[in-house]
């Protein structure tokens, strides 16, 4: 087994996984830490170091809240332990591989979690690689600054750093492939056959990574679940990228409540002082720092990238589960609902109220279609129409879960079955719940190596064909109580709200 392999900054040493036959690489740092006078800035090249690297242990998570003191459902399910070290020195990666030597060419996954771009890490239980490197998947996870350390823009960081004044994580992110591409084949991966991934928040990431032209040629595929990315009515979307100027504005009250003036002075204060300031201002609904238009990383509207066809084009695999709960379209009142159906469906808005599942979030219910849904699904209608269009896989997840909670198909529920680790989860999953993560696995590891998730699953056996998701083909695969069944897009009401857009 490759237990010791070579990256551009020195030897690294790994662990056997729970299977013998995979090695595990964790904490591997990709670059400099983020912190003095490398807060706010571009990642910084990582120092050599001598002699053999021990990578048995997962780094600290990002700067964030601190998990598992809530009482929420995430709280429950993953961010479990209070006592996990969190630092501002938060830049590794780790890599799962059965690979026997470097002189092998495996497909290579690299990961990136979500949690709204302020909370997550990539030590969360539930993102185990072992599976997936069972199936001859190099898999890498990659860590990337959160909130007012990752994501805030300041007038003072726009003049400093022109070429990077924001959007760190993202750009976090963007060296971790980077690294990836560079020193990946010394860990038995290919570096021409990478896919990137990511759920929720990261599915947004990846998103993004896809409309940014500097990445042209660093991946071949792209998973997007749950895709916190943008709503094509612009409306109560979790994800709209803000303007320079706009998050510049949210960057000074920042400073304001933290009483500083300058970046050197900002530079000095102690991270979780930071943290704490921004988690305060955040929970009184004053800020929230996502990716923002910066013109160098992000250079316009995300969502129009994919409709116009100029992302970074590739074949995708996108889906959503039954019971997310962002609503593409809320309204407090019947009034408020129709001024909106007004402004986004003009002269078929009556047709838009006709609809029974129109109605359902007034007061705050949860909504039949889910702005992620529709974003990644207009998207995918748009590139359809393309010359030389890539394919799309779409699925929807919508097994029952168990549990007192009664959760039903909750946003991020279906990373325990693609990473099949549901035995890691205190939910009471059965046999069949197991059988379903074997083949949504195996679907995922064939996409990671061909772009096609069609083929067969790990014992051999030959898996339900899945169609890919066109204009005249609006086909699914739903992962159903008995497994995955090829369906076809039923709802009049999602087909109305993909072909009357603006």
């Amino acid at each position: 087994m490759l237990r010791i392999a070579n990256t551009e900054n020195g030897k690294v040493r790994g662990l056997p996984a729970a299977d013998p036959r995979i090695t595990s690489f964790k904490g591997v740092p990709f670059a400099a830490p983020p912190v003095g006078e490398n807060r706010w800035r571009a990642p910084q090249p990582c120092a050599d170091w001598q002699g053999v690297r021990e990578c048995f242990e997962f780094a600290p998570i990002s700067m964030q809240d601190r998990p598992g003191v809530g009482t929420d459902i995430y709280c429950r399910e993953w961010h479990v332990d209070p006592d996990i070290p969190i630092s501002e020195d938060c830049l590794y990666l780790n890599i799962w591989t059965n690979a026997k030597s470097a002189d092998e060419r495996k497909p290579v996954l690299v990961w990136f979690f979500g949690g709204g771009f302020q909370w997550g890490y990539t030590s969360e239980m539930e993102f185990d690689g072992e599976r997936l490197a069972r199936r001859d998947i190099v898999v890498v996870s990659v860590n990337y600054r959160l909130g007012a350390f990752g994501f805030m823009a300041h007038p003072q960081l726009t003049e400093e750093q022109p070429d990077a004044p924001c959007n760190f994580g993202s750009l976090d992110q963007q060296a971790g492939l980077r690294w990836v591409r560079r020193n990946i084949a010394n860990f038995g991966g290919d570096p021409d056959n990478i896919t990137i991934a990511g759920q929720s928040a990261g599915g947004g990431s990846v998103m993004a990574q896809m409309a940014c032209k500097e990445n042209a040629g660093d991946f071949k595929k792209a998973v997007v679940m749950s895709g916190m990315f943008g709503s094509p009515y612009d409306v109560n979307s979790f994800f709209i990228p803000q303007s320079l100027e706009e998050a510049g504005k949210k960057g000074e009250r920042l400073f304001e409540y933290m009483g500083v003036s300058t970046l050197e002075e900002a530079r000095r204060l102690d991270a979780d002082f930071i943290r704490q300031k921004y988690s305060e201002l955040r929970n009184k609904g004053e800020m929230f720092f996502t990716i923002v238009q910066d013109n160098k990383f992000s250079t316009g509207d995300p969502m129009a990238a994919f409709k116009n066809g100029t992302r970074n084009r590739v074949p995708v695999m996108a889906g959503n589960t039954g019971d997310e709960f962002i609503e593409f379209l809320h309204a407090d009142n019947e009034e408020q609902l129709e001024a909106l159906a007004a402004d986004c469906f003009g002269d078929v808005s009556d047709d838009f109220l006709a609809f029974p599942e129109a109605h359902k979030t007034c007061g705050g219910g949860f909504a039949p279609v889910s702005a992620p849904e529709l974003g990644v699904k207009s998207a995918y209608l748009a590139e359809d129409k393309l010359p030389d269009s890539r394919p799309c896989y779409y699925y929807r997840f919508v097994p029952d879960i168990p549990g007192d909670d009664h959760p039903g198909t909750f946003h991020s529920v279906d990373l325990w079955f693609f990473f099949e680790t549901l035995a890691k989860c205190s939910r009471p999953y059965e046999g069949r719940h197991y059988d379903i993560a074997r083949q949504m696995c195996d679907y995922w590891a064939n996409f990671i190596k061909t772009g096609d998730p069609n083929g067969f699953d790990i014992n051999g056996n030959k898996l339900p064909e899945w169609r890919c998701y066109t204009d005249s083909d609006r086909a699914e695969m739903e992962f159903t109580p008995d497994g995955a069944k090829p369906a076809t897009e039923n709802s009049a009401f999602t087909r109305f709200l993909l072909d009357n857009m603006k």
